[in-house]
């Protein structure tokens, strides 16, 4: 076909010329320039500027006014990774962009001044530093109604005790409260868990937690930035329809979770059979489970084992089915 190369450097993009002056330089290699040029009989600065082709490619190597012509094969390989790098690194490039077009296009999706009237801004704001202890009870005085928590990790918060007595007057005053923790926590902080059941809080426990977060009523609600466990920077959001959808988000995982009877009653253990049964059905290994627990691998094994025998099957699969018909899931 037309415009097909010929050989390897006709391939490489060199020219008829540049071809030919590559297989000149071959016997030579290892001579000076000066040697060379008066070999191709032509002057040692006029030699540099037509083999500058060769050179960008690493076809010849100037070194120490010597002139050298690595193996081909060599050479071909250095080339070859030499763009496979860059091509790795523009895919890697190219992603990240393509990460940021929903961003710009959804900075850019907003309607026409002449579309909308009573334009205002949200309320709320993005915030950092400050007293989180003194913010959270300047919102408990001026807010009402339920006080939702996902707890994923607050035990181990500093400022726990302080909480706890804030939330402690808070209910004295009639208002409920109501908290998921991942099911780790009755095994890794029993004592945080009933500290806050005797308090009167309704505690419950899912899996897992995946973010922080606290509402108070219709509203207050206070989430990091982006979700996850840190502290700051933290959005505290005033506008009520966001409130209200992001409580309608808490409602959902509410009647996801299960209640801790034995904690409420004073006493820590919690076999936590139906968050086995959920992590086997979605295919979670033995290591995985015994980490969302908070439980060792063998006591995860030899629960899964009992789980079975219980239910009378011999694999897990049968485990899930089994399970779901006697109405555990």
């Amino acid at each position: 076909m037309a415009g097909d190369p010929s050989s390897v450097l006709s391939a490489l993009g060199l020219d008829r010329r540049a071809e030919q002056l590559y297989f000149q330089l071959v016997p030579v290699s290892g001579h000076t320039v000066v040697g060379v040029a008066q070999l191709v009989q032509t002057q040692p600065d006029q030699l540099l500027r037509v083999v500058a082709p060769l050179v960008d490619r690493g076809l010849v190597v100037v070194d120490d006014e010597r002139l050298v012509v690595p193996p081909l094969a060599e050479v071909l390989s250095d080339l070859v990774l030499r763009e496979a790098r860059l091509a790795a690194a523009s895919a890697t490039k190219l992603a990240e962009l393509s990460s940021a077009v929903p961003h710009l296009v959804a900075a850019a999706t907003r309607p026409d001044r002449g579309d909308v009237t009573d334009v205002r801004p949200l309320d709320g704001e993005l915030s950092s530093g400050g007293n989180p202890v003194e913010l959270l009870q300047l919102m408990l005085r001026t807010s009402r109604g339920d006080m939702l928590w996902l707890r994923p990790d607050a035990w181990a918060m500093p400022r726990e005790s302080r909480v706890s007595e804030l939330l402690a007057e808070a209910m004295a005053t009639g208002r409920r409260s109501r908290a998921i923790y991942p099911v780790r926590a009755v095994t890794e902080a029993p004592e945080a868990l009933r500290t806050r059941a005797r308090l009167g809080e309704q505690v419950r426990v899912i899996s897992e937690v995946p973010t922080r977060m606290f509402i108070l009523g219709d509203s207050h609600a206070v989430l990091p930035e982006p979700l996850g466990f840190a502290d700051e920077p933290r959005v505290h959001i005033r506008q009520r329809s966001i409130v209200a959808a992001l409580t309608l988000g808490f409602e959902l995982l509410w009647s996801r979770a299960m209640p801790v009877p034995d904690i409420e009653a004073g006493k820590g253990h919690h076999d936590g059979r139906r968050f086995i049964l959920e992590q086997l059905m979605a295919g979670a290994t033995d290591e995985v489970i015994a980490r969302n627990l908070g439980i060792g691998l063998r006591t995860v094994r030899r629960r899964i084992a009992e789980l079975m025998s219980d239910l009378g099957v011999d694999t897990r699969f049968q485990a899930g089915v089994e399970a779901a018909r006697r109405g555990w899931l």
